[in-house]
C-alpha cells in the first residue's frame, strides 16, 4: 500500500505507528517543503505532487489546519482518498463547494476523531440506543489541560494551538468534544457559544470556549480550556432516575452510588489510533462508506465555530 503524509509532525507519527502494525512494509511518502528536510527511516521524501509517477492508496493530511482546505482540493483532483487530521478546514468559507468537489470527484474521506474509538464512548453510544426509557434532563461535557504541557520541548506560544491564524485555538483543537456530543445525541436545534481568550496564558488564539446545545428534551453544556492544570475529561450524564459520569482519562463510567458501570482495563489512548486507521483502511479494502466524512464534520464544524 502506498501512503502520502501531508504534515510529517507529532499527529503524523501516531498514524504511522498505527499503519505498520496493519500493513506489512507499507510505502511510506512525505510531502516535504523544505529541500532540506531531514529524512526519517522508512519514509521517502518527495517535493513536488506533481510528479506523474507517483500514486497513493490515500493521503494522510495532518499539516497545520488552515493548509488542510488547499491540500484536500489538490488531492482530491488527483482522485486520492483522504484520511485528515481534525478539523477538518478552520474556516467556513468555500466549504459547501470543496465538499461538492470532492463528491463529485467520488472521493473517500475520513476526518480523524478518534475518540470515537475510546471503549467507554463506544460503550455509551451502545447504551444511549439501546437503554429502555432512558430519559435524559441534562448533558455536562468538559475538557481542560494546561497547553504549555501539551508539547514539553515546544514553545507553547509558537505551536499552532496558540496562533488563529495557523489555525489555532481551544474550540479547534478540542474538536473531539463538539464531534462525539454529535455522535452520541445528534445534532442539536439550536446552538449558543461564548468564546475568550483572557487567561494567564496571554495567547492570541481563544483559550476557553463554552457552548450550550439544545435538543428538543435537554441541553449539553459543552467547556473547554487550555488552561487547567489538572488535566479533566469528563461526560455527566443526568438520567431521570440515575447519573453517570464518564471519564476519559481514567478510561472507567460510573452511576450516582460510584459503582462502576463500565472500566476499560488495559487501554491507553493510542488504542484509539490503531482502531481508527484499521477502520479506515478496512472502509478502503472494501470500498465502504466512512462515517465522519468531510461532509458529515461540516455540521460539526458549524457548531465549533458558530458566531466566529
Amino acid at each position: 500500500m502506498k501512503i502520502l503524509i501531508v504534515g510529517l509532525g507529532s499527529i503524523a507519527t501516531k498514524h504511522i505507528i498505527a499503519i505498520r502494525k496493519l500493513i506489512l512494509n507499507p510505502e511510506i511518502y512525505a510531502l516535504r517543503s523544505n529541500l532540506e528536510a531531514n529524512k526519517v527511516e522508512g519514509i521517502i521524501n518527495i517535493f513536488d505532487l506533481n510528479d506523474e509517477t507517483l500514486e497513493f492508496d490515500f493521503a494522510l493530511i495532518s499539516n497545520p489546519t488552515q493548509n488542510h482546505e488547499e491540500y484536500i482540493e489538490k488531492l482530491s483532483k488527483k482522485n486520492i482518498d483522504l484520511f485528515i487530521e481534525k478539523p477538518p478546514v478552520s474556516s467556513l468559507l468555500n466549504i459547501h463547494e470543496l465538499a461538492r468537489k470532492i463528491n463529485e470527484k467520488n472521493i473517500k474521506t475520513y476526518v480523524a476523531c478518534n475518540l470515537r474509538f475510546h471503549p467507554c464512548l463506544v460503550f455509551l453510544k451502545k447504551q444511549l440506543e439501546t437503554k429502555e426509557n432512558c430519559v435524559i434532563n441534562e448533558v455536562n461535557i468538559y475538557c481542560g489541560s494546561y497547553l504549555p504541557e501539551w508539547r514539553p520541548n515546544q514553545d507553547f506560544r509558537k505551536n499552532y494551538s496558540a496562533n488563529p491564524e495557523m489555525g489555532g485555538g481551544v474550540h479547534l483543537d478540542l474538536f473531539h468534544e463538539i464531534d462525539y456530543s454529535h455522535w452520541l445525541f445528534g445534532k442539536p436545534e439550536n446552538m449558543h457559544c461564548v468564546k475568550r481568550n483572557v487567561s494567564s496564558l496571554n495567547i492570541e488564539a481563544i483559550d476557553s470556549a463554552n457552548y450550550i446545545l439544545e435538543y428538543p428534551r435537554y441541553n449539553i453544556n459543552i467547556v473547554l480550556n487550555y488552561f487547567r492544570r489538572d488535566s479533566k475529561r469528563s461526560i455527566e450524564i443526568l438520567f431521570e432516575d440515575d447519573t453517570w459520569t464518564i471519564d476519559l482519562l481514567k478510561n472507567s463510567i460510573e452511576d450516582s452510588e460510584n459503582e462502576i458501570i463500565f472500566q476499560a482495563e488495559d487501554f491507553t489512548i493510542l488504542d484509539t489510533y490503531d482502531s481508527q486507521m484499521n477502520y479506515f483502511i478496512n472502509g478502503l479494502k472494501n470500498n465502504q462508506k466512512q462515517m465522519n466524512t468531510f461532509a458529515d464534520s461540516i455540521e460539526i464544524l458549524k457548531t465549533c465555530l458558530n458566531n466566529d
